[in-house]
């Protein structure tokens, strides 16, 4: 039995949705779908629970209030709504201990360079960095080279960079990237589970129903509506 919600995954027609609406967001610093696609696959396979609240802002390119020009609340709620079933998808599959295929653009060759997805991922692990310096220190476990391959391939500093990617080489690199996730999830579970009983328990004995209008219990400070609960879908 999976605790996530069981949901399609997002078309390649709402994934443009998603898309155009980011590319619309103000100031120009909101992720892309690969780079939303890849930083949700960190948050979920790192060791410690990533509120809406926080990782909002690194997706919107700032905070929503300032970048996010919704039409009206339905859309909001669209919006919002299609970002939660995208994380649900990549949480459900991992959950199952199966690979999860990453989202990916093509460039103007038609091909899947996958430099985004890493990008993605590596902003993701850096809103835990103590818990994954963990992993990347680890020696038994080599899952964070190819994503540190494909994140510092076109890096301003040439000693960053690794050495050229043969399409081939890029192929294979790629498939080693999504099988390290599944690394990453399955070497975290324990925390995690552990954190999220830790959460539960706390809950169960101390908060009271949130109301809409309540300070949001993720402690951003914001109403509750304003938050965390904005991103239920009616």
């Amino acid at each position: 039995m999976t605790p996530f919600p069981e949901y399609e995954p997002l078309t390649d027609a709402v994934l443009d949705r998603l898309g155009q609406f980011l590319k619309s967001c103000k100031g120009g610093g909101a992720m892309n779908v690969e780079e939303l696609d890849g930083f949700f696959a960190a948050l979920i396979a790192g060791p410690e629970t990533v509120m809406p609240s926080e990782y909002y802002p690194e997706v919107f390119g700032g905070e929503m209030s300032e970048t996010c020009e919704f039409a009206n609340l339905k859309e909001a709620n669209e919006i919002l709504g299609l970002m939660m079933r995208h994380w649900n998808t990549i949480a459900g599959t991992l959950f199952k201990d199966e690979i999860y295929a990453p989202v990916m653009l093509l460039d103007e060759n038609g091909v899947a360079n996958g430099n985004d997805w890493a990008h993605g991922f590596i902003r993701g692990t850096m809103m835990r960095r103590d818990g994954w310096a963990e992993l990347v220190g680890d020696e038994q476990h080599g899952c964070m080279v190819p994503i540190f391959m494909l994140h510092y391939e076109h890096d301003q500093d040439p000693a960053m960079r690794s050495p050229p990617i043969s399409p081939e080489q890029r192929e294979d690199v790629i498939g080693h990237m999504t099988a390290g996730l599944l690394v990453a999830y399955r070497y975290f579970r324990g925390r995690r589970q552990a954190g999220m009983s830790a959460r539960t328990s706390e809950t169960r004995r101390t908060a009271p129903k949130v109301g809409r209008n309540d300070p949001c219990p993720c402690g951003s400070g914001k109403k509750y509506k304003k938050c965390c609960g904005g991103a239920a879908v009616n």
